[in-house]
C-alpha cells in the first residue's frame, strides 16, 4: 500500500530548545494514524511542520512521494514555492479553534479556497460545497454565519471546507479540545463516518477511546519522540512502556 506521507528525522527547535528530536513516522493511503501524548509533547508542533506552517530544521517531508523538504547534510532544504502549492493542494487541516472567516456565510467559507486556489467553475464548487453541508447535516445553515452556529456546527463546517479541496489525506489538531463533551461526539461520529470511508487521517487527540477504535495505528509522544507506537489495541490497552502507562492511567482518572 503506497504511503501518503512520510516524515524522516524530522527535528525542530525553537530558541535553542528541541521540540522535535530525531521524529519519523509514515501513513498509508485509506489509513488512519493517531497521535496521542501529554501536553508539550511536540504533537501540534509535528503536524503544523506536517502542513507547512512550521519549517523543520532537518529531516524529509514527502507527500505521496513527492519530497516537500529534503534532508541535506543534517539540514531540511525546502521545494520551490510553486513546488510547496502543489504539495498544498494534497492536505486538509481542520484545526481545533475552526478557524473560519466570520465576515463569510457557511457557504462561502466552504466554496472560496476552491474557486481561489484550485480555480475551479463556480457551479461545480457550489453543488459540491451543497452536498458536504448536507453530509455534515447543516444543509439548511448554507446561509448562516459562524457566530450563529455552536462549536460543533463550526468545527463541520471547518471539515467541510477542508474536504472541498479534494484532499488526499486530512490532519486535525485536536479537533474536539474546544467543544463540550455532547458536542465533542458530533465531531468523532464525522470523523468515524470519514473513516469508514477510507479516508486517509492522522488525528492528534486526547480521545483514548476513540483512538483505540477508529484508528490502524497509533503513535504515542512524549518530549518530542515518539516512546511507544503500534496496534491501537496493543498501546493503549497494553502499553509497553512505563511513560505511555503513566499518562493513559492519568487520562482514565480525568
Amino acid at each position: 500500500m503506497k504511503k501518503l506521507l512520510e516524515i524522516n528525522h524530522c527535528r525542530k527547535q525553537f530558541g535553542g530548545m528541541e521540540v522535535l528530536t530525531d521524529l519519523s513516522l509514515s501513513v498509508e493511503e485509506s489509513r488512519v494514524l493517531s497521535i496521542i501524548g501529554p501536553s508539550g509533547s511536540g504533537k501540534t508542533t509535528l503536524l503544523r511542520c506536517a502542513t507547512l506552517l512550521e519549517t523543520m530544521d532537518g529531516g524529509d517531508l514527502i507527500y505521496d512521494g513527492v519530497y516537500a523538504a529534503r534532508d541535506v547534510d543534517g539540514k531540511a532544504v525546502y521545494a520551490s514555492p510553486p513546488e510547496l502549492g502543489q504539495i498544498r493542494n494534497m492536505f486538509g487541516l481542520v484545526f481545533q479553534n475552526f478557524n473560519l472567516f466570520p465576515h463569510y456565510s457557511v457557504l462561502k467559507n466552504i466554496m472560496e479556497a476552491p474557486m481561489l486556489v484550485q480555480k475551479r467553475n463556480r457551479d461545480e464548487v457550489e453543488a459540491e460545497a451543497r452536498d458536504l453541508l448536507e453530509q455534515m447535516g447543516l444543509a439548511d445553515r448554507a446561509d448562516a454565519y459562524p457566530y450563529q452556529l455552536s462549536g460543533g456546527q463550526q468545527q463541520r463546517v471547518s471539515i467541510a471546507r477542508a474536504l472541498a479541496m479534494k484532499p488526499k489525506i486530512l490532519l486535525f489538531d485536536e479537533p474536539t479540545s474546544a467543544l463540550d463533551p455532547e458536542l465533542t461526539g458530533e465531531i468523532l461520529r464525522v470523523i468515524r463516518r470519514l473513516a469508514e470511508k477510507k479516508m486517509t487521517m492522522v488525528i492528534v487527540t486526547h480521545e483514548m477511546a476513540f483512538a483505540r477504535d477508529v484508528s490502524d495505528w497509533v503513535v504515542f509522544m512524549n518530549g518530542g519522540v515518539i516512546v511507544e507506537q503500534g496496534d491501537p489495541r496493543e498501546v493503549i490497552d497494553h502499553p509497553t512502556q512505563e511513560r505511555t502507562i503513566q499518562f493513559l492511567r492519568r487520562m482514565q482518572e480525568q
